[in-house]
């Protein structure tokens, strides 16, 4: 019997509500799912089924309103801010805002993602940012601002960010939605490499067809639950 306790995510009868009254909406409803260390799951389903909702949860940016969720085998539901965003130190996240510093490099951008990492010195963090920048294709646009790069430029200069603190586990809402399908592909083959290199757990929304064969297991989620696998 699998050791539930070795699992990177364990989620048990999750459910979230947004809203008040009349207006309040059952947006998850008794989601439960877990990703073993090392394991690539891609998460496919219509626009506004709970998707993100999920994605925001376990990556500790809301509370956890009923049932549970637990990041590396610790309890988010009644979690302190600080356990969340100690937990968020070992979660890399690519959201589809891109979220980057307008004042800030490419380079500079990834580097906050370095920052994350202890006992390495600046010159190791920023060759870091270098070499995760080399990796999605962007080696000729380091010292460019966000404002000066594609909205594709921008989806890589964010995914490389997350990759450059070593993530445990990584979150991405539609990582390859801004890219050809060339660097979608070289994108994902890169997250897969992280998973098995570093036992880093990918957990994947997308509507891409091309990139299911990536996946370690495939889940499907409409109207807020997760289907049961055929």
């Amino acid at each position: 019997m699998k050791n539930i306790n070795n699992n990177t995510l364990n989620i048990s009868s999750l459910n979230h509500w947004y809203g008040h009254g009349e207006m309040r909406r059952h947006v998850l409803q008794s989601v439960s799912m877990e990703i073993s260390p090392g394991e690539v799951v891609l998460l496919t389903g219509p626009s506004g089924c709970g998707k993100t909702t999920l994605l925001t949860l376990i990556g500790a940016l809301r509370k956890v309103q009923d049932g549970e969720l637990k990041v590396f085998g610790k309890q988010l539901y009644g979690a302190s801010r600080k356990t969340r965003q100690n937990l968020r130190k070992n979660i890399g996240m690519i959201f589809q805002g891109h979220n980057l510093l307008r004042c800030l490099t490419a380079e500079q951008n990834v580097q906050m993602g370095a920052d994350l990492l202890s006992g390495f010195s600046y010159k190791v963090r920023r060759d870091q940012s270098r070499e995760w920048l080399r990796a999605v294709g962007l080696e000729d646009h380091l010292s460019k601002l966000p404002h000066d790069l594609s909205g594709g430029q921008k989806q890589r200069v964010a995914i490389a960010r997350a990759l450059a603190a070593r993530p445990k586990l990584l979150l991405a809402d539609e990582p390859t939605s801004a890219l050809d399908s060339s660097t979608g592909r070289e994108i994902v083959d890169l997250l897969k490499k992280l998973a098995s290199e570093q036992s880093c757990s990918v957990l994947m929304v997308t509507h891409d067809p091309r990139i299911l064969d990536v996946a370690d297991r495939l889940l499907q989620m409409e109207d807020g639950q997760i289907l049961p696998s055929v």
